[in-house]
């Protein structure tokens, strides 16, 4: 009877392993100003549970973070043996007025090396602020569509939708979500992670 147990215990279908996510990006993924539990990867994960499926969503977001950051701890800080990562970079990028060329580069380089570990990756994406102008925004805005197209990743234009310039879902400083908000991100988000959860993290 004991050899039993151990021979079913062995099997590779005795216990579901968690599909692992990272969420890799900044404040917005960090979770700034709120509380334990509230942030984004944290929703994002008992949201998929409550689905049914059985994932664990590490935070791996850094507030203030820029790609040339992001690109820099990228490799310690999506450990061997994540399923997808969701890649969340470019804001601070904009804010600070750096070249949309130097962000897509940076992108570009962290989708490789995901690839190149063969990680799935959810590409989200961000707008830039109006008071950049036209000739900024067209070229910034035009990163995430572009490199989605170019690798065939799964693709959310803007992680703020529903979000920005809604007071109630924002903290004071108009720029972060409060928790409501990010609830609401993560209505935006679920329709495009769920089908890769649901088929192992596999992009086409």
């Amino acid at each position: 009877m004991f050899a039993a147990l151990a021979l079913w215990a062995a099997t590779p279908f005795a216990r579901a392993e968690a599909f692992q996510i990272v969420g890799f990006g900044d404040s917005l993924m960090a979770g700034y100003q709120l509380e334990t539990g509230a942030g984004f990867p944290e929703q994002l994960e008992r949201a998929l549970r409550e689905r049914g499926y059985e994932v664990a969503v590490t935070n791996a977001g850094v507030s203030g973070d820029t790609t040339s950051g992001g690109l820099s701890r990228l490799d310690w800080s999506v450990p061997d043996g994540t399923d997808l990562v969701i890649l969340e970079l470019g804001a601070n990028d904009m804010l600070r007025g750096i070249m949309p060329e130097a962000t897509e580069q940076n992108l570009e380089k962290m989708i490789q090396r995901l690839k190149e570990r063969n990680i799935g990756i959810l590409l989200v994406g961000m707008y830039a602020a109006p008071n950049l102008g036209e000739d900024y925004a067209a070229r910034f805005n035009a990163i995430y569509p572009r490199l989605a197209e170019k690798h065939g990743l799964p693709f959310v234009p803007f992680f703020l939708e529903g979000v920005a310039a809604e007071p109630e879902l924002q903290l004071a400083d108009g720029m972060h979500p409060n928790a409501k908000g990010v609830e609401r991100m993560v209505e935006t988000v679920l329709p495009v992670i769920e089908p890769l959860v649901a088929r192992g993290g596999k992009t086409m």
